[in-house]
């Protein structure tokens, strides 16, 4: 009944900007923290952002903060990950995620606190 499904991504050079959308579904989505998640070839996963219940919180990883920003529209059903000042190593399939249980007020990136993944969207930063 979950389902979240990711879009945007693309190819940008150094410095450029992407807006990637997660749109939600069978949930209702202010109620829950939203983590984004990215994995390059050959490397671990890891955790970029993620958005708390009711937008009590944000977090960032280091190598990110400063240049992306979490945001989300209930209405739409949608969360959104705005990339700017794009760099090659930002080269990632990026997935959206959601977890099991609401009111989860200071969320973090570990991904085993996440049960439903998106199919991912490919982000190449690349001249």
């Amino acid at each position: 009944q979950v389902q979240l499904v990711e879009s945007g991504g693309g190819l940008v050079q150094p410095g450029g900007s992407l807006r990637l959308s997660c749109a939600a579904s069978g949930f209702t989505l202010g109620s829950y923290a939203i983590g984004w998640f990215r994995q390059a070839p050959g490397k671990e996963p890891e955790g970029v952002s993620c958005i708390s219940s009711n937008d009590a919180s944000t977090y960032y990883a280091d190598s990110v903060k400063g240049r992306f920003t979490i945001s989300r529209d209930n209405a739409k059903k949608t969360v959104y990950l705005q990339m700017n000042s794009l760099k090659p190593e930002d080269t990632a399939v990026y997935y959206c995620a959601t977890v099991k249980r609401s009111s989860w007020y200071n969320c973090n990136l570990d991904g085993h606190e996440y049960k439903y993944w998106g199919q991912g969207t490919q982000v190449t930063v690349s001249s």
